[in-house]
């Protein structure tokens, strides 16, 4: 069996910076197992799979080792898919999940906007691994909605940690850093998820979620502009909108092709 596959570099303006994904379009919904697999085989922190739904399509989101419920990066190259090749012109792309409702792109000049659900912190009990996990300075607030969210007094004890990724393996979250940014940046970010096959990603949309709200409220306002700090980094613009996130990237096309797998029957 022959699948169209595409690579795209997300929340970046060219190719080698942002988060790369790889965007399958399907037919059909294969089988779990391959579709894992697929993923598994591609070694990127998410493959994108979709299928024609109405006037939209079905997205899911695949680790190299489990499903997810949420991805920003990957919905973002999955819609300059849709946009560039699939359905040219195509203005509002919408997409059906199994957990995360509805998720629309738009594109705003030369940008695509995501508008995604707001998950913003509480207070939580952290296990008692994430400190000596995390290694570097001591944090100053932890909090978690999907995942922890991790404070620390600024970018340059973000930048410093070295996290034991053996010990955050064990975890029973994923884990966002954050601190306040500097010139003209309002915060920055870096986001651990071995647990999901991850050590560090590149960028995270979906820690967004998380960080845009809490940002917002500290910050006293809605607009905001952000960087995740690995290495290979990411620019986003975000907008707290009621109950709603929106998360404006760019994205490269950096690979299309074919790839061969196991007939599905």
């Amino acid at each position: 069996m022959r699948l169209p596959i595409y690579q795209v570099d997300a929340f970046t303006d060219s190719v080698f910076g942002g988060n790369p994904a790889a965007v399958v379009p399907l037919e059909r919904w294969l089988p779990d197992p391959l579709l894992t697999a697929i993923a598994a085989e591609n070694n990127l922190s998410e493959t994108a799979f979709l299928v024609p739904a109405g006037d939209g399509f079905e997205l899911r989101w695949f680790t190299p080792t489990v499903e997810v419920d949420l991805c920003g990066h990957a919905t973002l190259a999955s819609a300059f898919v849709v946009r560039a090749l699939l359905r040219p012109g195509l203005g509002r792309v919408a997409f059906t999940t199994r957990k995360a409702g509805t998720l629309t792109v738009e594109q705003e000049g030369d940008r695509l906007v995501l508008d995604f659900p707001s998950r913003p912190p509480g207070p939580v009990d952290a296990d008692p691994a994430l400190f000596p996990g995390l290694g570097g300075a001591a944090p100053l607030e932890v909090l978690a909605a999907r995942d922890y969210l991790v404070l620390y007094p600024d970018e340059a004890a973000v930048r410093a940690l070295e996290p034991d990724f053996r010990i955050l393996n064990h975890l029973d979250r994923a884990v966002i850093v954050t601190a306040p940014g500097s010139g003209g940046v309002d915060f920055v970010s870096r986001f651990f998820a071995p647990t999901h096959g991850i050590d560090e990603d590149p960028v995270t949309g979906s820690a967004h979620c998380t960080l845009v709200p809490y940002w917002a409220k500290r910050l006293g306002r809605a607009r905001l502009e952000a960087r995740q700090i690995s290495r290979r980094g990411g620019a986003l613009s975000c907008e707290l909108a009621g109950d709603r996130v929106r998360m404006a990237g760019g994205a490269a096309l950096y690979l299309e092709g074919v790839i061969h797998v196991p007939d599905a029957g």
